[in-house]
C-alpha cells in the first residue's frame, strides 16, 4: 500500500501542466487539502488565514500569483485540468487528467482528513 506521499506525488505525475492566463487568480480560493499536503506549506497566521478567508481567497496567494506553487494541493492542480473543474477562460491542457486518476484523486481526498487551506 503507498503512503501519504506516495500517493500525493504518484498523482501529481499524473496532472498535466497548462499555461494559465498570467496575473489570474480566478480559480485560488479557499480550498481543502490533506494533513499531509499542508504540512508542506508555509505556516500562515490566524489572521491571515482569516483574510483570506473574508477575501474568498487563499492566504498563500500574493501579489505575483501563487507562493507555493511547486507545493500547491491536489485541489488546485486538478483546476483547468478536468471537465468537471474548468478554467473560466478556457485555458487547459492539450490533454486532460485521466477520468481514472482524476476518480481516483477524489476518492483520496474523500478517505483522508481535509483542512481548509
Amino acid at each position: 500500500m503507498l503512503s501519504h506521499s506516495q500517493k500525493i506525488r504518484f498523482f501529481r505525475h499524473h496532472i498535466p501542466a497548462f499555461a494559465c492566463i498570467p496575473g489570474c487568480h480566478d480559480c485560488c480560493g479557499p480550498v481543502t487539502t490533506s494533513s499531509e499536503e499542508m504540512a508542506r506549506l508555509p505556516r500562515k497566521s490566524a489572521a491571515e488565514h482569516e483574510a483570506a478567508l473574508t477575501a474568498l481567497s487563499c492566504p498563500h496567494l500574493g501579489d505575483k500569483g501563487c507562493q507555493v506553487y511547486g507545493e500547491r494541493p491536489l485541489i488546485c492542480r486538478l483546476f483547468g485540468t478536468t471537465e468537471s473543474l474548468p478554467c473560466p477562460h478556457g485555458r487547459r491542457p492539450e490533454v486532460l487528467t485521466d477520468p481514472d486518476i482524476e476518480a481516483q484523486i477524489h476518492q483520496y481526498m474523500r478517505d483522508t482528513r481535509q483542512v481548509l487551506v
